[in-house]
């Protein structure tokens, strides 16, 4: 007996009713894929919906639309070829899964696509199927496209950095970049004022736009969003502005209504100057990625101040080298003519009429003290443009520091008040006199900014570790030696303006009321530093006082140095031996008049010569010559430090005296003065020649 077909759903009374074609344009308009039915032309037959979707098409516009115009154009010709070989061979193929493949919308955007072909010959049609995926949804695809674009605004970012000179245009870029790259609604950028008491916000992109926002300033406290930043040193992410806890949102945060926020430091050689932050106003999750491209771009942000800082502390070293080169020129000349005019009017002094005139003479010593105050004007420009004389030594730097707080604390206003800090004092290695003078000189700077009262601050401390930027300053010399010692001078007056301090160190300059100041204070300081192989850093800023650190060596026990200029008393002319033959060698007409009337009435026999090389002839005539008394910068030929070495070598026993206008013209291609030569320093008067000249001659026995 024959059993009766099934009658349930999927019997043949259901596969009767289907209605295949109908069926077949359901399933092609519901499938979740885009469908694009293509002929052997390589034109589009047919689409569903999902196409239209994707593409931004609509159903009769794909309708005999070429297929290669879906295709990006910087590949259509080699997909053209593809859809060649492709038609004599047509297989079933999946694409896309092992690499990146992109189709081009309507608009001219682009989206990644995974396809698959699907050839229907084998069913007698002359049709392949394209499936058309797009994957820009899928997590690992978003992941990818969010790295790819925050390498893009990476890469721009840096080109920039590298092209640009302007630190403000950077800065302002930065605060851009991340807020584009981040797809945000706001970002800022604030940096540390010098002072360290608050953040200055230097630039605002979006709600935080650069007019609004530029300027503004916040305290550095950790209840504060910088402030917290710099507390902690990490990246801070903020879910949720309103719940936050660990500080307080600026006003400005609720206002624009925002909900979360991704900060990272900016840090420059270890210390964190700064914070740059993004703002977003839907509650967004911001993960490592994230965190990674903004500290990137901190990283760049800190790279570009650091090179605009090290071109300007670059440029204003060549200002002030410049400025060196000039002083100390001029300095040398006028310490020529100030000999000629103080030798002339001591020797005018002698003169036996002048002697019994009272009022000659009173004009006399008025010449001789303007004399010296031009001598010692000269000595703050050789010591601005280190070359100056100096006679470094062991410095006990407490002591000197407590000697100079008890007496000023005697002379300076009752409103001010000193403090020494002297817990890691150390000894320095640093002429003492000079050394003595700076110090007194910036604690007189520092009592003139506390006109009210305030407090004045020495301090002491080893260097175990030199600060970046002074270590590259100093070079390879921070790396010898025994370290160095930081030497301060803090005060709470009124500080200086920005513009101030850029020409703090430049001679003649001063803020101060005419006749009150020359200008040579902070210069003369900055010379005798540099000029003592340390470095100085001034910190100042309005209303928060100004701190000037001298980083000089440490003294070295084992290592004191030896030679150098001895400050003698003056000799007695009578203890010179009579007769004394001396060979004086001086270019300047009018100096060595002075010169030779000096030893002269010393009672000492003279031969002068203007250069070197005749001097040599005149020593080889074997006259009897004790002493070889030169200036060291004698024009053309031979130096004056040259001529004394070889009038050394044919005369073992020849004394050394050696005149200059500054120290500086002993560093020649000769090298530097030997040890065992002395120096006496334009201007100079009878006694201390005299005084010279017996050391000169003590020192060769």
């Amino acid at each position: 007996m024959k059993q009766p077909a099934a009658t349930g759903p999927g019997g043949p009374d259901d596969q009767d009713r289907l209605d295949a074609p109908a069926l077949y344009r359901s399933l092609f308009a519901a499938y979740p894929d885009a469908l694009l039915l293509v002929d052997s032309a390589g034109h589009i037959v047919l689409s569903n919906p999902e196409a239209t979707r994707l593409l931004g098409y609509t159903e009769d516009e794909l309708r005999g639309l070429p297929v290669d115009a879906l295709v990006p154009e910087a590949i259509r010709p080699a997909h053209a070829a593809y859809r060649g070989a492709y038609a004599h061979r047509p297989r079933a193929r999946a694409m896309g899964t092992q690499m990146d493949l992109r189709a081009r919308c309507r608009d001219g955007s682009e989206v990644m696509v995974e396809i698959a072909l699907s050839p229907l010959h084998g069913q007698g049609l002359p049709y392949v199927v394209a499936a058309v995926r797009g994957i820009g949804a899928y997590p690992r695809v978003k992941q990818a496209l969010q790295r790819a674009r925050y390498s893009e605004c990476l890469a721009h970012v840096g080109r920039m950095a590298v092209d640009s000179r302007d630190p403000k245009v950077l800065i302002q870029r930065l605060a851009e970049a991340g807020m584009e790259g981040l797809q945000v609604d706001a970002a800022e950028i604030a940096l540390l004022e010098r002072n360290g008491l608050e953040f200055r916000t230097a630039s605002g992109a979006g709600l935080f736009g650069a007019a609004e926002t530029r300027g503004s300033r916040l305290p550095n406290r950790p209840d504060t969003a910088p402030g917290y930043v710099l507390a902690t040193g990490l990246p801070l992410i903020v879910p949720d502005v309103r719940a936050e806890q660990r500080f307080v949102p600026p006003a400005a945060w609720l206002a624009q209504g925002l909900a979360s926020v991704l900060a990272v430091p900016v840090s420059d050689r270890g210390q964190i100057i700064g914070m740059l932050a993004v703002h977003a106003r839907a509650a967004l999750s911001f993960g490592d990625d994230e965190v990674r491209f903004l500290q990137s771009l901190a990283n760049l942000l800190a790279t570009s101040l650091q090179r605009a800082q090290s071109e300007e502390d670059l440029n204003h070293a060549q200002r002030l080298e410049s400025v060196g080169q000039l002083t100390g020129g001029i300095a040398h000349d006028f310490n020529n003519l100030l000999t000629i005019i103080q030798g002339n009017n001591q020797v005018l002094a002698d003169h036996p009429p002048i002697q019994g005139d009272p009022h000659a003479q009173q004009l006399l010593a008025a010449g001789a003290r303007a004399t010296r105050r031009a001598a010692e004007l000269t000595g703050k420009l050789l010591a601005f443009s280190r070359r100056q004389v100096l006679s470094p030594a062991r410095v006990d730097v407490a002591a000197m520091l407590e000697s100079l707080a008890d007496m000023l604390q005697r002379t300076i206003e009752q409103n001010i008040r000193i403090e020494l800090d002297l817990a890691g004092a150390a000894p320095c290695l640093a002429d003492p006199v000079q050394l003595e003078s700076s110090l007194l000189n910036l604690a007189i700077n520092a009592r003139d900014a506390m006109a009210s009262g305030g407090v004045l601050t020495f301090s002491c401390r080893v260097l175990d570790r030199l600060p970046a930027d002074v270590a590259e300053e100093l070079g390879a010399a921070s790396a010898a030696g025994d370290g160095y010692v930081a030497v301060g001078v803090s005060d709470t007056g009124i500080g200086m303006s920005e513009s101030v301090r850029e020409r703090a160190f430049e001679p003649f300059f001063t803020t101060k009321p005419p006749g009150r100041g020359t200008g040579l204070g902070l210069s003369t300081v900055y010379g005798f530093v540099k000029q003592s192989r340390g470095a100085v850093r001034l910190h100042s800023a309005p209303g928060a006082g100004t701190t000037l650190t001298l980083v000089l060596p440490r003294f070295a026990e084992a290592a004191a140095p030896a030679g150098g200029p001895v400050a003698g008393a003056a000799a007695d002319p009578a203890s010179l031996p009579p007769g004394l033959k001396v060979l004086l060698v001086e270019d300047e007409a009018e100096v060595r008049a002075v010169v030779r009337s000096f030893l002269q009435s010393l009672g000492c026999v003279v031969t002068a010569y203007t250069q070197g090389e005749p001097a040599l002839a005149g020593l080889d005539d074997d006259a009897g010559h004790a002493l070889l008394l030169t200036d060291v910068a004698l024009g053309a030929g031979l130096r004056g430090t040259e001529l004394a070495r070889r009038a050394q070598a044919r005369r073992p026993g020849l004394a050394v005296l050696l005149m200059s206008g500054y120290s500086a013209d002993m560093l020649g291609g000769d090298g530097p003065r030997p040890a065992a030569m002395e120096l006496l320093r334009k201007p100079f008067d009878r006694a201390q020649l005299a005084a010279a000249i017996g050391r000169a001659l003590r020192a060769r026995g």
